[in-house]
C-alpha cells in the first residue's frame, strides 16, 4: 500500500500525523470527492467511532470534510466496525466510515472504509482517495467555492438496527437458554450491544470489561489478552467465554474448560458444522498465509477445500467472492460468513458458534478437538523502516536455515504489519522447544538489521 493506507485503513498515533484532526478533514473531503464523483451524485455517509477518547474528535474531522464537500453525513456514535458496514449498506448510504484502530491501545486510531455496499474498498480505490489526501489543495479550493454546505445529523436507532441486523441472521427459533456465557467486551464498542444480546436471546450473561473510560480499551482484555475470560470461565462454570476487540469484528472463544481458541479453531468448528447440513458452498473455506498447519490437515480430513490469502480480511473478502465461499477468516479472530454478512463480524461468529453447539448437543472443547494446533511461535519486532525483506542478506540465509532444520514438518513466515511499525516473525514446528527457539533467533537477526 502508499504512504497512509495499510492492510485495513489508515492507522497513527491520534493527534499526530496521518491522525491529526487536520489530515482526518482532508480525508473527509477526498473520501466524498472519490464517492460523489464515482455515484454522480451528492453522497450521503454514515460515520461510526468505537470507544478512544480521540474517537469522537477525528469522527467530526471526517465529517467537517465531507460537510465541506456538500455532503450529509449521520453519525452512529458508538458502535462495532461490521455494525457501520450493515447500516451502510441497508441505508442507501454511499460509504460507511470508521474511526477505529481496532485491537491497538487507546494511543492509537484509524480510518476504515465501506462501500456503499457494506464492503470494504478495494486497493485501486484506496490508492486514488489517499492521492486526493496527500495533495489536498485542489479539494480544498473546490470547497471554498461551495455555498450549500452538508450538515450532520444523528442516526439514534444505530444499535438497535444493527442488532436488529444480527437476530434476522438466526434460524427461527434461535434460543440460548441454558447456555451461561461469559463476556468480555474489551472496554470497546461491544460494551453496550453485546452483552443485551445475548441476554434478549435466552443466556445467562457474566459481563467483563464492559465499563469503557476512553482510555482502558484492549488494556489487559478482549481477543488480545484472553486470560482473565479464560480463569473466570473456569471459575463461574460457564459454558463458553467470548472475547472481543476495540471494535468488535474480532472474536476469541474461551471453551468450558479454560482453553483458548483462536480463529482457525473456530473456523474448523464453523466449517464442519456448515458441512454438515449442507451450507458450505462449494465445500471450501478461505484463510491467509498466517494460519496454522493444524488447520489445513483438519480441512483435509473433512474433504474441504482451502485458499489462502495475504494478511487481511479484505484480501479474505476478495478471495471469497471471487471463488463463491461463504466461510473464510483469520487465526486473529476475523470471522466472515458471506452468506450473512459482507464484513468480519465478531457478535455474528459468536452467534454461528454458538449455534454449532446447540445443534451438536456436544461442549465446546468436544468441538474443537476437530482441529490439532501445531505448535506455533510469533514474536512482534518494532522496526524503524521497512525495506524489502528479501533485500536483508542475513535474514534470508536465517530463514533458509530454519526451514531447512523445520523441514516438512514446520514453516516460517516473516512479514511487516500493514498497521503497526513491527515485523512479524511466525515458526510453526513439531515441537515448542524447536518452534521458540527458531523463531527467537529469526527476530533477533529482525532487530540486529531493522533497530
Amino acid at each position: 500500500m502508499g504512504d497512509l493506507f495499510g492492510t485495513d485503513g489508515i492507522r497513527g498515533v491520534a493527534n499526530q500525523y496521518p491522525l491529526d484532526c487536520e489530515t482526518a478533514l482532508k480525508a473527509g473531503r477526498a473520501i466524498a470527492a472519490f464517492f460523489n464523483e464515482k455515484n454522480k451524485r451528492t453522497g450521503r455517509y454514515l460515520i461510526g467511532y468505537d470507544t478512544r477518547v480521540s474517537g469522537s474528535m477525528l469522527a467530526s474531522a471526517v465529517a467537517a470534510g465531507i460537510c465541506s464537500m456538500g455532503s450529509d453525513v449521520w453519525m452512529a456514535g458508538i458502535i462495532p466496525t461490521p455494525g457501520v458496514a450493515c447500516l451502510t449498506a441497508q441505508g442507501t448510504f454511499d460509504a460507511g466510515i470508521v474511526v477505529s484502530a481496532s485491537h491497538n491501545p487507546y494511543t492509537d486510531n484509524g480510518i476504515k472504509l465501506f462501500n456503499g455496499d457494506g464492503f470494504k474498498l478495494s486497493d485501486k480505490d484506496e490508492h486514488t482517495i489517499e492521492a486526493s489526501i496527500l495533495e489536498s489543495r485542489p479539494l480544498y479550493e473546490k470547497s471554498m467555492a461551495i455555498q450549500k454546505t452538508g450538515t450532520i445529523q444523528w442516526l439514534e436507532s444505530a444499535l438497535d438496527e444493527y442488532s436488529q441486523f444480527l437476530r434476522n441472521c438466526l434460524a427461527t427459533g434461535y434460543s440460548l437458554n441454558g447456555l451461561k456465557l461469559v463476556v468480555d467486551c474489551s472496554n470497546g464498542a461491544a460494551s453496550t450491544i453485546a452483552p443485551k444480546l445475548f441476554q434478549d436471546l435466552g443466556a445467562e450473561v457474566i459481563s467483563l470489561f464492559s465499563e469503557p473510560d476512553g482510555v482502558n480499551i484492549n488494556a489487559d482484555c478482549g481477543s488480545q489478552h484472553p486470560e482473565t475470560l479464560a480463569a473466570c470461565v473456569v471459575a463461574e462454570g460457564a459454558n463458553i467465554g467470548l472475547a472481543f476487540d476495540g471494535d468488535a469484528d474480532r472474536l476469541i472463544v474461551v471453551d468450558e474448560k479454560g482453553e483458548i481458541l483462536s480463529g482457525d479453531r473456530i473456523m474448523a468448528i464453523c466449517a464442519r458444522w456448515m458441512q454438515e447440513r449442507g451450507t458450505l458452498k462449494k465445500s471450501m473455506v478461505v484463510s491467509t498465509v498466517m494460519s496454522n498447519m493444524g488447520f489445513d490437515v483438519a480441512l483435509k480430513e473433512m474433504g474441504i477445500d482451502l485458499k489462502k490469502t495475504g494478511v487481511g480480511d479484505r484480501y479474505v473478502m476478495a478471495e471469497m467472492v471471487k471463488s463463491g465461499a461463504v466461510l473464510g477468516g483469520e487465526d486473529s479472530g476475523h470471522l466472515i460468513f458471506l452468506d450473512q454478512h459482507t464484513t468480519g463480524d465478531g457478535m455474528l461468529a459468536a452467534l454461528n458458534v454458538l449455534a454449532a453447539m446447540r445443534a451438536s448437543k456436544k461442549t465446546l472443547s468436544e468441538l474443537a478437538a476437530v482441529m490439532t494446533v501445531y505448535p506455533q511461535c510469533l514474536i512482534n519486532v518494532d522496526v524503524r523502516s521497512k525495506p524489502a525483506l528479501d533485500s536483508l542478506d542475513a535474514l534470508t540465509r536465517a530463514i533458509e536455515d530454519a526451514e531447512k532444520q523445520l523441514g516438512d514438518n514446520g514453516r516460517v513466515l516473516v512479514r511487516y504489519s500493514g498497521t503497526q511499525p513491527q515485523c512479524r516473525v511466525m515458526v510453526e514446528g513439531s515441537t515448542q522447544e524447536i518452534t521458540e527457539a527458531l523463531c527467537q533467533k529469526l527476530a533477533d537477526v529482525v532487530a540486529q538489521q531493522l533497530r
